[in-house]
Protein backbone atom coordinates (compact mmCIF):
# COMPACT_ATOMS: atom_id res chain seq x y z
CA UNK A 1 0.00 0.00 0.00
CA UNK A 2 1.06 3.58 -0.85
CA UNK A 3 2.39 5.89 1.80
CA UNK A 4 -0.57 8.43 0.37
CA UNK A 5 -3.02 5.86 0.71
CA UNK A 6 -1.98 4.66 4.44
CA UNK A 7 -2.30 8.65 5.61
CA UNK A 8 -5.55 9.28 3.98
CA UNK A 9 -7.29 5.79 5.39
CA UNK A 10 -5.44 7.01 8.99
CA UNK A 11 -7.01 10.45 8.66
CA UNK A 12 -10.54 8.50 7.69
CA UNK A 13 -10.53 6.59 10.56
CA UNK A 14 -9.47 8.93 13.11
CA UNK A 15 -12.35 11.89 12.08
CA UNK A 16 -15.14 9.97 11.05
CA UNK A 17 -14.44 9.72 7.56
CA UNK A 18 -13.58 13.34 7.12
CA UNK A 19 -10.38 13.61 5.00
CA UNK A 20 -8.38 17.30 3.85
CA UNK A 21 -5.95 17.94 1.31
CA UNK A 22 -7.39 16.70 -2.06
CA UNK A 23 -9.95 14.82 -1.13
CA UNK A 24 -11.63 17.95 1.40
CA UNK A 25 -15.47 17.96 1.02
CA UNK A 26 -15.75 14.57 -0.99
CA UNK A 27 -18.03 11.83 0.40
CA UNK A 28 -15.33 8.91 0.74
CA UNK A 29 -15.26 5.09 2.03
CA UNK A 30 -12.91 2.51 2.90
CA UNK A 31 -13.07 -0.38 1.00
CA UNK A 32 -11.20 -3.92 2.54
CA UNK A 33 -10.96 -6.43 -0.39
CA UNK A 34 -9.13 -10.05 0.25
CA UNK A 35 -6.20 -10.47 -2.05
CA UNK A 36 -7.08 -12.85 -4.81
CA UNK A 37 -3.35 -14.40 -4.63
CA UNK A 38 -2.44 -13.51 -1.35
CA UNK A 39 -5.22 -14.24 0.72
CA UNK A 40 -4.46 -10.81 2.87
CA UNK A 41 -6.79 -7.64 3.72
CA UNK A 42 -6.48 -5.08 1.26
CA UNK A 43 -7.88 -1.41 1.80
CA UNK A 44 -8.14 1.59 -0.26
CA UNK A 45 -9.79 4.51 -0.03
CA UNK A 46 -12.72 5.42 -3.08
CA UNK A 47 -14.89 7.76 -3.92
CA UNK A 48 -18.45 6.86 -4.28
CA UNK A 49 -21.51 7.80 -5.05
CA UNK A 50 -25.31 6.30 -4.04
CA UNK A 51 -27.65 4.23 -5.91
CA UNK A 52 -30.45 4.61 -3.61
CA UNK A 53 -29.12 3.24 -0.10
CA UNK A 54 -26.41 1.33 -1.82
CA UNK A 55 -22.80 2.76 -2.00
CA UNK A 56 -21.47 2.44 -6.23
CA UNK A 57 -17.59 2.81 -6.25
CA UNK A 58 -16.21 3.15 -9.66
CA UNK A 59 -12.85 0.87 -10.86
CA UNK A 60 -10.97 4.06 -13.23
CA UNK A 61 -7.41 3.73 -11.85
CA UNK A 62 -7.51 7.02 -13.23
CA UNK A 63 -7.95 6.24 -17.28
CA UNK A 64 -5.71 3.29 -16.38
CA UNK A 65 -5.38 0.29 -19.14
CA UNK A 66 -6.03 -1.85 -16.45
CA UNK A 67 -8.36 -2.81 -13.62
CA UNK A 68 -6.97 -1.97 -10.14
CA UNK A 69 -6.13 -4.34 -7.95
CA UNK A 70 -8.84 -3.84 -6.06
CA UNK A 71 -11.18 -4.72 -8.35
CA UNK A 72 -9.41 -7.99 -9.39
CA UNK A 73 -9.66 -8.91 -5.88
CA UNK A 74 -13.75 -8.61 -5.16
CA UNK A 75 -14.16 -10.79 -8.42
CA UNK A 76 -12.44 -13.87 -6.83
CA UNK A 77 -13.69 -12.85 -3.46
CA UNK A 78 -16.87 -10.89 -3.70
CA UNK A 79 -17.23 -10.33 0.28
CA UNK A 80 -15.99 -7.25 1.85
CA UNK A 81 -16.05 -4.76 4.50
CA UNK A 82 -17.07 -1.66 4.46
CA UNK A 83 -16.85 1.87 5.93
CA UNK A 84 -18.52 4.87 5.40
CA UNK A 85 -17.86 7.53 8.42
CA UNK A 86 -17.96 5.43 11.52
CA UNK A 87 -20.03 2.65 10.25
CA UNK A 88 -18.16 -0.74 9.56
CA UNK A 89 -20.57 -3.24 8.02
CA UNK A 90 -19.91 -6.49 5.37
CA UNK A 91 -21.12 -6.62 2.02
CA UNK A 92 -21.12 -8.41 -1.22
CA UNK A 93 -19.73 -6.08 -4.18
CA UNK A 94 -21.22 -6.59 -7.56
CA UNK A 95 -20.52 -5.21 -10.56
CA UNK A 96 -22.84 -3.95 -12.94
CA UNK A 97 -23.69 -5.66 -16.23
CA UNK A 98 -24.70 -4.58 -19.60
CA UNK A 99 -27.46 -1.50 -19.99
CA UNK A 100 -27.18 -1.47 -16.10
CA UNK A 101 -23.71 -0.61 -16.24
CA UNK A 102 -24.33 2.30 -18.50
CA UNK A 103 -26.85 3.35 -16.77
CA UNK A 104 -25.04 3.59 -13.59
CA UNK A 105 -21.89 4.93 -15.25
CA UNK A 106 -24.05 7.94 -17.10
CA UNK A 107 -25.22 8.79 -13.52
CA UNK A 108 -22.01 8.91 -12.22
CA UNK A 109 -20.44 11.02 -15.13
CA UNK A 110 -23.79 13.23 -14.28
CA UNK A 111 -22.32 14.04 -10.56
CA UNK A 112 -18.57 13.43 -11.03
CA UNK A 113 -17.70 14.37 -15.02
CA UNK A 114 -14.18 13.20 -13.97
CA UNK A 115 -15.15 9.81 -14.35
CA UNK A 116 -16.35 10.58 -18.03
CA UNK A 117 -12.76 11.83 -18.63
CA UNK A 118 -11.43 8.12 -17.57
CA UNK A 119 -13.43 6.54 -20.00
CA UNK A 120 -12.05 8.34 -22.57
CA UNK A 121 -8.54 7.60 -22.14
CA UNK A 122 -9.37 3.64 -22.31
CA UNK A 123 -10.44 0.89 -24.54
CA UNK A 124 -11.69 -0.85 -21.15
CA UNK A 125 -15.20 -0.76 -19.92
CA UNK A 126 -14.83 1.21 -16.31
CA UNK A 127 -16.70 -0.77 -13.96
CA UNK A 128 -19.13 0.12 -11.85
CA UNK A 129 -19.70 -1.97 -8.66
CA UNK A 130 -22.42 -1.77 -6.13
CA UNK A 131 -21.86 -2.95 -2.71
CA UNK A 132 -24.60 -4.57 -1.25
CA UNK A 133 -24.54 -5.23 2.27
CA UNK A 134 -25.49 -8.46 3.67
CA UNK A 135 -28.03 -10.31 5.44
CA UNK A 136 -27.55 -9.03 9.42
CA UNK A 137 -28.13 -10.99 12.13
CA UNK A 138 -30.18 -9.87 14.62
CA UNK A 139 -28.28 -9.84 17.99
CA UNK A 140 -29.38 -12.68 20.11
CA UNK A 141 -27.52 -14.63 22.83
CA UNK A 142 -23.86 -14.40 23.24
CA UNK A 143 -20.71 -17.18 23.40
CA UNK A 144 -19.83 -20.02 20.82
CA UNK A 145 -23.47 -20.63 20.69
CA UNK A 146 -24.79 -17.09 19.56
CA UNK A 147 -21.61 -17.19 17.03
CA UNK A 148 -22.88 -20.46 15.76
CA UNK A 149 -26.40 -19.04 15.39
CA UNK A 150 -24.94 -16.09 13.76
CA UNK A 151 -23.02 -17.86 10.93
CA UNK A 152 -26.22 -20.36 10.03
CA UNK A 153 -28.68 -17.85 9.74
CA UNK A 154 -26.31 -16.20 7.61
CA UNK A 155 -25.72 -18.68 4.97
CA UNK A 156 -29.61 -19.62 5.45
CA UNK A 157 -30.40 -15.47 4.18
CA UNK A 158 -27.67 -15.94 1.56
CA UNK A 159 -28.86 -19.30 0.43
CA UNK A 160 -32.25 -18.08 0.03
CA UNK A 161 -30.88 -15.12 -2.02
CA UNK A 162 -28.65 -16.91 -4.23
CA UNK A 163 -31.93 -19.64 -5.03
CA UNK A 164 -34.28 -16.58 -6.17
CA UNK A 165 -31.20 -15.08 -8.29
CA UNK A 166 -31.05 -18.62 -9.98
CA UNK A 167 -34.22 -18.77 -10.60
CA UNK A 168 -34.96 -15.11 -11.94
CA UNK A 169 -31.83 -16.16 -14.47
CA UNK A 170 -33.59 -19.00 -15.79
CA UNK A 171 -36.61 -16.90 -16.14
CA UNK A 172 -35.21 -13.62 -17.41
CA UNK A 173 -33.33 -15.85 -19.88
CA UNK A 174 -29.70 -15.20 -18.80
CA UNK A 175 -30.29 -11.70 -18.48
CA UNK A 176 -26.25 -10.33 -18.36
CA UNK A 177 -26.39 -7.86 -14.72
CA UNK A 178 -28.56 -10.87 -12.82
CA UNK A 179 -25.39 -13.47 -13.74
CA UNK A 180 -23.13 -11.13 -12.29
CA UNK A 181 -25.58 -11.12 -9.25
CA UNK A 182 -25.96 -14.64 -8.80
CA UNK A 183 -21.82 -15.09 -9.17
CA UNK A 184 -21.06 -12.49 -6.65
CA UNK A 185 -23.44 -13.74 -4.12
CA UNK A 186 -22.96 -17.53 -4.62
CA UNK A 187 -19.22 -17.00 -4.14
CA UNK A 188 -19.63 -14.99 -1.00
CA UNK A 189 -21.77 -17.30 -0.12
CA UNK A 190 -19.29 -20.70 -1.09
CA UNK A 191 -16.35 -18.92 0.35
CA UNK A 192 -18.06 -18.39 3.82
CA UNK A 193 -18.83 -22.15 3.83
CA UNK A 194 -16.32 -23.27 3.53
CA UNK A 195 -14.78 -21.60 6.07
CA UNK A 196 -17.20 -22.29 8.78
CA UNK A 197 -16.50 -25.98 7.90
CA UNK A 198 -13.03 -25.62 7.85
CA UNK A 199 -13.05 -23.89 11.16
CA UNK A 200 -15.49 -26.45 12.81
CA UNK A 201 -13.47 -29.23 11.29
CA UNK A 202 -9.87 -27.97 12.66
CA UNK A 203 -11.18 -26.33 16.01
CA UNK A 204 -14.64 -27.04 17.33
CA UNK A 205 -15.49 -30.46 16.75
CA UNK A 206 -11.99 -31.41 18.40
CA UNK A 207 -12.47 -29.65 21.46
CA UNK A 208 -15.88 -30.95 22.33
CA UNK A 209 -15.03 -34.39 21.38
CA UNK A 210 -12.55 -34.21 23.75
CA UNK A 211 -15.35 -32.53 26.27
CA UNK A 212 -17.86 -34.93 25.01
CA UNK A 213 -15.77 -38.55 23.65
CA UNK A 214 -19.67 -39.88 23.11
CA UNK A 215 -20.13 -37.43 20.81
CA UNK A 216 -17.86 -38.86 18.23
CA UNK A 217 -20.20 -40.62 16.13
CA UNK A 218 -22.23 -37.24 15.55
CA UNK A 219 -19.16 -35.68 14.74
CA UNK A 220 -18.05 -38.26 12.43
CA UNK A 221 -21.19 -37.77 10.80
CA UNK A 222 -21.52 -34.17 10.23
CA UNK A 223 -17.72 -34.20 9.16
CA UNK A 224 -19.27 -36.84 6.14
CA UNK A 225 -21.53 -34.35 5.73
CA UNK A 226 -19.46 -31.56 4.82
CA UNK A 227 -17.34 -33.47 2.69
CA UNK A 228 -20.78 -34.20 0.66
CA UNK A 229 -21.58 -30.59 0.71
CA UNK A 230 -18.12 -29.48 0.02
CA UNK A 231 -18.55 -31.33 -3.59
CA UNK A 232 -21.63 -29.19 -4.34
CA UNK A 233 -20.44 -26.14 -3.63
CA UNK A 234 -17.25 -27.04 -5.30
CA UNK A 235 -19.83 -27.95 -9.12
CA UNK A 236 -21.46 -24.93 -7.78
CA UNK A 237 -18.48 -22.71 -8.36
CA UNK A 238 -17.33 -24.67 -11.03
CA UNK A 239 -20.54 -23.87 -13.11
CA UNK A 240 -20.12 -20.57 -12.15
CA UNK A 241 -17.70 -19.59 -15.22
CA UNK A 242 -19.30 -21.67 -17.58
CA UNK A 243 -18.39 -20.36 -21.06
CA UNK A 244 -21.10 -19.15 -23.33
CA UNK A 245 -24.29 -17.71 -20.92
CA UNK A 246 -22.60 -19.12 -17.71
CA UNK A 247 -25.10 -21.07 -15.50
CA UNK A 248 -28.63 -22.06 -16.49
CA UNK A 249 -31.46 -23.92 -15.40
CA UNK A 250 -29.24 -26.98 -14.61
CA UNK A 251 -27.45 -24.61 -11.81
CA UNK A 252 -30.80 -24.02 -10.18
CA UNK A 253 -30.79 -27.96 -9.79
CA UNK A 254 -27.38 -27.85 -7.99
CA UNK A 255 -28.75 -24.92 -6.01
CA UNK A 256 -32.04 -26.69 -4.79
CA UNK A 257 -29.86 -29.51 -3.95
CA UNK A 258 -27.61 -27.71 -1.66
CA UNK A 259 -30.10 -26.13 -0.14
CA UNK A 260 -31.62 -29.35 1.06
CA UNK A 261 -28.30 -30.65 2.00
CA UNK A 262 -27.27 -27.69 4.27
CA UNK A 263 -30.56 -26.92 5.68
CA UNK A 264 -31.14 -30.64 7.05
CA UNK A 265 -27.24 -30.27 8.02
CA UNK A 266 -27.96 -27.29 9.69
CA UNK A 267 -30.79 -28.40 12.00
CA UNK A 268 -28.82 -31.33 12.69
CA UNK A 269 -25.41 -29.34 13.96
CA UNK A 270 -28.15 -27.18 16.11
CA UNK A 271 -30.25 -29.50 18.01
CA UNK A 272 -26.63 -31.38 18.91
CA UNK A 273 -24.28 -28.56 19.34
CA UNK A 274 -26.16 -25.63 20.86
CA UNK A 275 -27.27 -27.68 24.51
CA UNK A 276 -23.91 -28.65 24.81
CA UNK A 277 -22.13 -24.80 23.77
CA UNK A 278 -24.67 -23.30 26.17
CA UNK A 279 -23.52 -25.91 29.01
CA UNK A 280 -20.30 -25.37 28.38
CA UNK A 281 -20.91 -21.38 28.66
CA UNK A 282 -23.35 -21.46 31.75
Amino acid sequence: MSSFNQNVIAEFRANAGKVGGPFEGAELLLLTTTGARSGKPHTVPLGFLRDGGTPLVVASAAGADRHPAWYHNLLARPLVQVETGTEVYEAVAVPAAGARRDELFAQVVRAEPGYGDYQGRTARVIPVVALQRTHEVPGGEGGIAGKLLSVHGWLRAQLVLVRGLAVDRVREGGAATLGLQLRQHCLAFCHTLEFHHRSEDAGLFPYLEQQHPHMGEFFRRVGAEHAVIARLQEELVRALDAPGDGPGEGFSDRVERMSRELESHLDREEAQLLPVLRALEG
